[in-house]
Protein backbone atom coordinates (compact mmCIF):
# COMPACT_ATOMS: atom_id res chain seq x y z
CA UNK A 1 0.00 0.00 0.00
CA UNK A 2 1.52 3.57 -0.81
CA UNK A 3 1.65 6.11 2.00
CA UNK A 4 -1.28 8.35 0.11
CA UNK A 5 -3.65 5.79 0.61
CA UNK A 6 -2.85 4.58 4.16
CA UNK A 7 -2.96 8.67 4.60
CA UNK A 8 -5.71 8.53 2.90
CA UNK A 9 -7.81 5.88 5.33
CA UNK A 10 -6.28 7.66 8.14
CA UNK A 11 -8.05 11.24 7.33
CA UNK A 12 -11.24 9.02 6.28
CA UNK A 13 -11.06 6.86 9.62
CA UNK A 14 -10.68 10.60 11.76
CA UNK A 15 -13.12 12.11 9.83
CA UNK A 16 -15.80 9.64 10.18
CA UNK A 17 -14.92 9.34 14.01
CA UNK A 18 -15.57 12.73 14.20
CA UNK A 19 -18.85 12.25 12.11
CA UNK A 20 -17.63 14.64 9.77
CA UNK A 21 -18.78 14.51 6.14
CA UNK A 22 -16.58 15.69 3.51
CA UNK A 23 -17.62 19.17 2.75
CA UNK A 24 -17.89 19.59 6.29
CA UNK A 25 -14.16 18.82 6.28
CA UNK A 26 -13.68 20.43 3.15
CA UNK A 27 -15.25 23.77 4.70
CA UNK A 28 -13.32 24.03 7.93
CA UNK A 29 -10.09 22.79 6.18
CA UNK A 30 -10.72 25.40 3.17
CA UNK A 31 -10.18 22.83 0.40
CA UNK A 32 -12.37 21.45 -2.26
CA UNK A 33 -14.25 18.47 -1.18
CA UNK A 34 -13.83 16.24 -4.47
CA UNK A 35 -10.11 16.99 -2.93
CA UNK A 36 -11.24 15.21 0.15
CA UNK A 37 -12.47 12.72 -1.40
CA UNK A 38 -9.54 11.85 -3.81
CA UNK A 39 -7.21 12.46 -0.80
CA UNK A 40 -9.17 9.41 1.64
CA UNK A 41 -8.85 7.13 -1.77
CA UNK A 42 -5.58 7.86 -2.05
CA UNK A 43 -5.75 9.17 -6.26
CA UNK A 44 -3.88 12.66 -4.95
CA UNK A 45 -0.82 12.57 -3.21
CA UNK A 46 -1.41 15.37 0.11
CA UNK A 47 0.78 18.58 -0.01
CA UNK A 48 2.09 19.20 3.66
CA UNK A 49 0.18 22.19 4.06
CA UNK A 50 -3.25 20.31 2.76
CA UNK A 51 -2.08 17.43 5.60
CA UNK A 52 -1.48 20.65 8.08
CA UNK A 53 -4.74 21.87 7.64
CA UNK A 54 -6.60 18.46 7.67
CA UNK A 55 -5.50 17.63 10.98
CA UNK A 56 -6.29 20.94 12.50
CA UNK A 57 -9.79 20.87 10.59
CA UNK A 58 -9.49 17.36 12.57
CA UNK A 59 -8.40 18.82 15.79
CA UNK A 60 -5.99 16.15 15.69
CA UNK A 61 -1.75 16.41 16.05
CA UNK A 62 -0.36 15.94 12.96
CA UNK A 63 2.33 13.80 14.19
CA UNK A 64 -1.33 11.21 14.23
CA UNK A 65 -1.72 11.50 10.86
CA UNK A 66 1.83 11.04 9.74
CA UNK A 67 2.97 7.93 12.25
CA UNK A 68 4.32 4.46 11.17
CA UNK A 69 3.54 5.21 7.56
CA UNK A 70 6.80 4.16 6.25
CA UNK A 71 6.18 1.08 7.93
CA UNK A 72 3.29 0.48 6.09
CA UNK A 73 5.48 0.92 2.68
CA UNK A 74 8.12 -0.99 3.44
CA UNK A 75 6.35 -3.98 5.30
CA UNK A 76 4.87 -4.92 1.65
CA UNK A 77 8.40 -5.58 0.42
CA UNK A 78 10.35 -7.21 3.35
CA UNK A 79 7.46 -9.64 4.93
CA UNK A 80 3.84 -9.16 5.90
CA UNK A 81 3.55 -7.40 9.05
CA UNK A 82 0.88 -8.96 10.69
CA UNK A 83 -0.35 -6.36 13.04
CA UNK A 84 0.01 -3.71 11.17
CA UNK A 85 -2.09 -5.31 8.44
CA UNK A 86 -4.80 -5.74 10.65
CA UNK A 87 -4.36 -1.81 11.71
CA UNK A 88 -4.80 -1.38 8.05
CA UNK A 89 -7.94 -3.32 7.62
CA UNK A 90 -9.33 -1.95 10.61
CA UNK A 91 -9.00 1.71 9.37
CA UNK A 92 -11.19 1.08 6.49
CA UNK A 93 -13.94 -0.27 8.50
CA UNK A 94 -17.02 1.86 10.00
CA UNK A 95 -16.33 2.05 14.03
CA UNK A 96 -19.38 -0.29 14.57
CA UNK A 97 -17.50 -2.98 12.76
CA UNK A 98 -14.22 -2.08 14.83
CA UNK A 99 -15.93 -2.16 18.12
CA UNK A 100 -17.25 -6.13 17.20
CA UNK A 101 -13.77 -6.81 16.25
CA UNK A 102 -12.29 -5.24 19.13
CA UNK A 103 -14.82 -7.20 21.32
CA UNK A 104 -14.00 -10.73 19.86
CA UNK A 105 -9.96 -9.77 20.09
CA UNK A 106 -10.59 -9.38 23.66
CA UNK A 107 -12.53 -12.68 24.27
CA UNK A 108 -10.26 -14.33 21.98
CA UNK A 109 -6.91 -13.06 24.82
CA UNK A 110 -9.46 -13.35 27.75
CA UNK A 111 -9.42 -17.31 26.55
CA UNK A 112 -5.78 -17.54 25.80
CA UNK A 113 -4.94 -16.16 29.14
CA UNK A 114 -7.31 -18.48 30.70
CA UNK A 115 -6.10 -21.53 28.89
CA UNK A 116 -2.55 -20.79 29.67
CA UNK A 117 -2.86 -20.30 33.28
CA UNK A 118 -4.92 -23.56 33.24
CA UNK A 119 -1.91 -25.32 31.79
Amino acid sequence: MSISAELGLRIRYYRRRKQMSQEKLAEICNLHPTYIGQLERGEKNATIESIYKISHGLNIPLNKLMENLEVFETAESVSPNIPLEIYHQLLSMPSEKQQKIQKIIQEIVSFSQESKSDE
